[in-house]
């Protein structure tokens, strides 16, 4: 008598393990990674950018997304439940987590879809849907005297004039910051520089979490200029340079590229200097999203060095 094969409890054993153990452990990484408020200075930013990929156009009925695209806007905000990561990655602190969750979270995804059958039906067959590939995201944080008054007017001033709703305009943005920087190494004191590379799917979650830790660090957004819409909260007359009691500006770069780049730990000036021009050399094509968040910017506004310990944990001394 012919022997029936029975279907692998592999799955169906590991999907009800997972979802067990979910509801705790997004729990325990809510409570781990959500943003602090901070009672700091004021700041500005300016950001821009799409993690919406073009669709191919249709034939023979089927109809496929493939590669990266660029269109205005983003927004979204974490999808499915991240659990703890399971393997090492580069980055460390709040940026590693992240990264390694959104990894976690895509292979989670891959093993329900799999479970299920996965696919999409087209006119009676099952497709596959063709995704792009990973996207790679760079943080970057350097802490600087707060005599770096030029810097703020410098970016204020490129948060005026910059369209950020075209790549070539994020692209001038990030190649002027990053630029702004490298002109005044004298004043480095801190920096941080992390880099992960996660699935097309996740990227735009990771980024937009990354993006909100490090705004609700800023008290209020008195300049702003993001996808090519520019904002102000406040009287006018807020925004400008910091008290001279403050004791330092802190600048962030957070970028999405779906160019695979590898930046060093920026534990001393030089290996910050080399990081900086890898960042400003990223081509528009790659570019898929960047924001620059500053702080402070509020006419009066002190960053003190406790503020900046308590909002920059992972900030390591040039």
């Amino acid at each position: 008598m012919p022997k029936h094969r029975s279907q692998s409890p592999l799955h169906p054993w590991l999907q009800r393990s997972l979802s067990i153990l979910m509801i705790p452990l997004l729990l325990i990484s809510v409570l781990i990674i959500q943003p602090q408020v901070s009672e700091a200075a004021s700041g500005g930013r300016i950001g821009g950018g799409s993690f919406r990929a073009p669709s191919m156009p249709r034939s023979g009925g089927l109809n496929r997304s493939y590669g990266g695209g660029y269109s205005r806007g983003y927004g979204g905000g974490i999808g499915f439940p991240f659990i703890i990561p399971i393997f090492g990655f580069g980055g460390g602190g709040l940026f590693g987590f992240l990264i390694l969750m959104a990894i976690v979270g895509v292979l989670v995804n891959a093993f329900r879809s799999a479970g299920s059958g996965g696919g999409t039906a087209i006119g009676g067959d099952r497709v596959n849907t063709i995704n792009p590939g990973p996207v790679s995201l760079i943080q970057v944080q350097v802490g600087l005297l707060a005599s770096a008054k030029a810097l703020q007017s410098d970016l204020r001033q490129l948060a005026a004039t910059a369209d950020t709703s075209q790549a070539s305009g994020l692209q001038r943005v990030l190649q002027d910051t990053t630029l702004a920087l490298l002109r005044q190494p004298e004043l480095w004191v801190y920096a941080n520089a992390e880099c992960g590379s996660v699935p097309f799917s996740a990227a735009e979650s990771t980024f937009n979490r990354l993006s909100m830790t490090e705004r609700s660090k800023l008290r209020q957004e008195l300049t702003s200029n993001v996808g090519g819409v520019r904002t102000t909260s406040g009287d006018l007359a807020q925004r400008g340079d910091a008290d001279a009691t403050s004791e330092y500006i802190v600048v962030t770069l957070l970028v999405a590229s779906r160019r695979p780049m590898t930046i060093k730990q920026a534990d001393n000036g030089e290996a910050l200097r080399e990081t900086l021009r890898i960042l400003g050399s990223t081509a528009s094509s790659d570019l898929i999203a960047l924001e620059v968040i500053w702080q402070p910017d509020g006419s009066g506004d002190v960053l003190s060095a406790d503020e900046l310990v308590t909002a920059y944990p992972n900030l390591q001394h040039l």
